[in-house]
């Protein structure tokens, strides 16, 4: 029997992600009576929170406020986080379980799915998550450049990501300038030529992804007048049942027919598109993306719920110049740890990782990159509960591990030449934003550089 989680020898968990699923692990192993244990949370970059962070639109700071749940976790005794540490390339795997009695991996989906037709690679042809992290300030797309030259830009997918990444590119810089959207990408959209954006779904209106909220901030947007056409949201019987019996799709429906019934007003200069039912099957161009070729989809399958978009030959082709992507993230394979290529997950059962259908001793995964690219935010913590639930159920059988103290670890980091960010750190350069944010009327000014982040602790 394991003496683990005793105040002799308190349980050791790492936990590799500091987003949101990282964060809802850590807080039932805080909280749980009796035991004993000690967090070492890991993130590649300096700074935590992951997708709240790098992907809420900065438009939308409410969502935001969920970091001070996570301040709570972070600060409480036993807690360390190690910032600007790699697992699977600073410290690896192998190195972890030397030093952790159990791993959770939380590190999300960090890749788009591709579309897999011709032209997708074409120059104006982009990914929404290097879109989401290039207006945020995310360090990893900081340097990219976007052509908002081009008068027509084509967001493909119906979830809030597509929805996030239409508004920003509808909205004035009247509209951004008072949030925290970072200083490069709002100068280059106060210059932007863009005023026709189509939001492309493959499905109909009743199976939309993105939640009522967001579809409804479309109808208030100060120069940009949504467009929604009757026949597009007309709906099959089965839809309709949908309709009938998912409330989220009931108000969604009423918020796409009020955008329907309105009369355009020649006062805005831009216009967004909902056009349902359409799959891309090819970009087209020259030296760079000129127009993109839809087929016209059909929904099939007969029961609500489990109707299929197929294609039915006819297609119609729109002048865009720039495309955004977002049909869906997979995450990425880490050295040392089982990964399905098919599905873009580390396999698992209810959090236990698995290994040809065995699970794992100590190893265990939470949110997407457990489950895939689904839910919000919030999803995310009865996720990672079942994941610590079988954990503790595991305890009893668990090997403690052959390092508790993680010196050998921090050699190995130094000797890398790695700056380990604590969480303390971390709360200076969140100071630092936040100031400089004041100083412009801004809630903060991210630092979108690694460098400049590790350089306030220099200073």
């Amino acid at each position: 029997m394991s003496t683990l989680g005793t105040e002799a020898r308190p349980l050791r968990v790492a936990i590799v992600g500091s987003g949101p699923s990282g964060f809802y692990a850590a807080q039932p192993l805080q909280k749980q009576d009796g035991l004993h244990v000690t967090i070492d949370m890991f993130d590649r970059l300096p700074a935590p929170f992951g997708l709240v962070r790098g992907g809420v639109a900065p438009d939308h700071p409410k969502i935001r406020s969920v970091t001070k749940v996570y301040d709570k976790i972070a600060t409480a005794p036993g807690f360390t986080f190690w910032g600007n540490v790699k697992v699977g390339e600073d410290v690896s795997i192998e190195t972890l379980r030397r030093h952790y009695d159990a791993i959770i991996l939380a590190y999300g989906a960090e890749t788009d799915r591709k579309l897999g037709i011709p032209g997708e690679d074409l120059p104006g042809s982009h990914t929404a998550t290097s879109f989401v992290g290039w207006y945020n300030g995310h360090p990893d797309y900081r340097d990219l450049e976007f052509d908002l030259s081009q008068e027509a830009v084509a967001v493909i997918g119906l979830g809030n990501v597509a929805m996030d990444v239409a508004r920003i590119l509808a909205k004035t810089p009247d509209e951004l300038r008072d949030t925290d959207i970072a200083q490069h990408a709002l100068d280059a959209l106060a210059e932007s030529k863009v005023k026709t954006i189509y939001i492309i779904g493959r499905r109909g209106a009743a199976q939309s992804a993105f939640t009522t909220a967001e579809i409804k901030e479309m109808g208030h947007l100060t120069d940009c007048e949504p467009v929604v056409l009757q026949e597009e949201i007309e709906l099959s019987p089965a839809s309709v049942l949908e309709e009938e019996q998912d409330n989220n799709v009931r108000k969604n429906m009423e918020v796409l027919r009020e955008l329907a019934g309105r009369t355009l007003s020649d006062a805005k200069s831009r216009r967004m598109h909902f056009k349902f039912l359409r799959s891309p099957v090819e970009l087209k161009g020259g030296e760079r993306l000129e127009s993109m070729v839809l087929e016209k989809n059909k929904l099939e399958g007969g029961e609500p719920f489990k109707q299929k978009a197929r294609g039915t030959g006819e297609t119609e082709e729109l002048p865009v110049g720039l495309v955004f992507r977002s049909i869906g993230y997979r995450g990425l394979a880490m050295p040392g740890v089982p990964f399905d290529e098919g599905s873009g997950r580390v396999p698992n059962d209810k959090g236990r990782v698995l290994e040809n259908g065995a699970p794992v001793p100590g190893l265990y995964t939470a949110g997407w990159i457990k489950r895939g690219p689904s839910g919000i935010i919030g999803t995310n913590k009865p996720d990672s509960l079942e994941t610590v639930q079988m954990l503790l159920e595991d305890l009893p059988n668990l090997t403690p591990c052959p390092e508790p103290e993680p010196v050998a670890m921090l050699a190995e980091l130094a000797g890398k030449g790695v700056r380990i960010v604590k969480f303390e750190d971390w709360q200076k350069i969140d100071a630092v934003e936040i100031a400089k944010g004041e100083a412009s009327g801004k809630p903060r000014e991210r630092f979108t550089r690694i460098a400049e982040m590790l350089q306030v602790l220099e200073d």
